[in-house]
């Protein structure tokens, strides 16, 4: 979650999210402290890791489903699809039997009195009062048997349970979804699809969660794999992190992400640089979020007070033999070698307050980050912005890697350039995937804040169908 410069001061609670007023030193709801400001760790990224770096554990996540091998991002997981447990930690109850399906119904026989109503759907038979001559009892025919009992489940006009197309709750099983998302049995809220998103696109892989603190997820990535002109392959990944004190922070930071992905994945096969392309991308990506600005003068008039949707964005490429980054705003690009005994190094710089206090030379490191204006980011793509300077820079490095885009969200566990190599797995190289879910549980083990999105591009880019491992 990234701060605006005029919203540095704290707007909600970080512990329950309660809307704060201006000079509060504690929560009213719960009384949390909002005088706290952790220190920022210092960033020494020239120091070598001295001893063996152990491998975290992972997080036993179902296996992503692959690409289709022409560089097309594969679909991401759904929350859904993610095994679950109660609020006492014990597995959750399988869901329950499936009711045998019902007889077809022949062709131009009259549809039975069983309405399902599905959101969205029109009501094409509409339930009317049944006709008394269609309902009335047959009288019985001399010589001929009686006719059968129509079965009950004809006779029924609603369902006594959810039917089989119809979502069923995670947490009951048992109980229908109703618009809004929760259960009308149990009353659970049900987990949304960007919940927790995973994918995998040939060599490069991402993963974004929700934390354990959001009531949603603004974050919002875009990975693929392509070729250059001469054949050459390119792997590209952008994160976005929506400002949470926008408005609709999630649908600036889910533009901006396809827009870059797109825009990259169209101009690399061309042959146009790759830092001129990160370059376009990047005014791509503002050209979406400025659009969503582009809202009736009604609905300005309703909530005049509302700012633009905004967000930040950190993206890179990685070819044979060039890394490509790319970035406005406080989210960031690490570079850890395969040879841990080399030094890590972070690749970008933050488009925030307590970064200009620092190059400025008006603050140190631990007092810049000690303020309460440390995370108030200066740059971001918005119809708002001040105006945009999309920052790029190439680099070729001369030993294989593995390239870390991530939101504030996991680097506010890992805020150094050798915090984050010993987070990461030292078989993140060919496992990115499970290198990305590593990094995510890294930060939920940490307290989870913010919600957190990590992609990992392996450097140089593997040939085409060298893919996760």
């Amino acid at each position: 979650m990234s701060q605006m410069p005029q919203q540095a001061a704290v707007s909600k609670c970080p512990s329950c999210e309660e809307p704060l007023e201006s000079g509060d030193r504690f929560c009213g709801a719960c009384g949390y402290d909002l005088s706290a400001v952790p220190a920022r760790p210092v960033d020494s990224p020239t120091l070598a890791i001295h001893g063996v770096v152990p491998a975290p554990e992972g997080v036993d996540w179902p296996v992503a489903r692959d690409s289709d091998g022409h560089g097309h991002p594969a679909p991401v997981h759904a929350a859904a699809e993610l095994p679950g447990t109660d609020s006492g930690g014990s597995p959750l109850p399988p869901p329950p039997p499936a009711a045998p399906a019902a007889p077809a119904v022949p062709a131009g026989a009259p549809a039975s009195g069983v309405r399902f109503d599905r959101p969205g759907e029109p009501d094409e038979y509409p339930l009317q009062a049944p006709d008394p001559r269609m309902t009335a009892e047959p009288a019985p025919v001399p010589g001929q048997p009686p006719a059968p009992e129509p079965a009950a489940a004809a006779r029924q006009f609603a369902p006594a349970g959810p039917a089989a197309a119809e979502k069923v709750c995670v947490a009951c099983r048992a109980g229908r979804v109703d618009d809004d998302g929760y259960c009308e049995n149990c009353g659970h809220a049900q987990p949304r699809e960007r919940d927790h998103m995973e994918q995998e696109s040939g060599p490069v892989a991402a993963v974004s969660d929700r934390g354990l603190r959001h009531h949603r997820n603004e974050d919002a990535f875009s990975v693929g794999c392509t070729a250059l002109p001469d054949g050459a392959p390119a792997s590209v990944a952008i994160v976005c992190d929506g400002v949470s004190s926008a408005t609709r922070p999630d649908d600036a930071s889910l533009a901006a992400s396809r827009a870059a992905g797109e825009s990259l994945l169209g101009a690399l096969p061309r042959g146009t640089h790759p830092q001129q392309a990160m370059h376009d991308a990047i005014l791509a990506a503002s050209q979406a979020v400025n659009a969503l600005a582009e809202e009736p003068a009604t609905a300005r008039e309703q909530a005049p007070h509302q700012n633009a949707p905004a967000c930040t964005l950190v993206g890179a490429v990685v070819t044979a033999g060039l890394l490509v980054v790319g970035w406005v705003g406080d989210s960031r690009v690490y570079w850890v070698p395969a040879d841990r005994t080399t030094p890590p190094a972070r690749l970008t710089e933050d488009d925030s307050w307590a970064a200009q206090m620092v190059a400025a030379g008006l603050m140190s490191e631990a007092e810049a980050y000690a303020d309460e204006r440390a995370h108030a980011i200066t740059g971001w793509l918005g119809a708002d912005a001040y105006e945009l300077e999309p920052h790029t820079a190439s680099f070729k490095p001369d030993r294989a890697g593995v390239v870390v885009v991530c939101t504030d969200g996991l680097w506010n566990y890992a805020e150094s350039a050798e915090e984050m190599a010993e987070a990461m797995p030292p078989d993140a190289a060919a496992r990115p995937l499970h290198g990305a879910r590593v990094l995510v549980g890294h930060a939920l083990d940490g307290g989870g804040h913010d919600n957190v999105t990590v992609a990992l591009l392996p450097f140089p880019a593997p040939s085409q169908g060298a893919g996760s491992a």
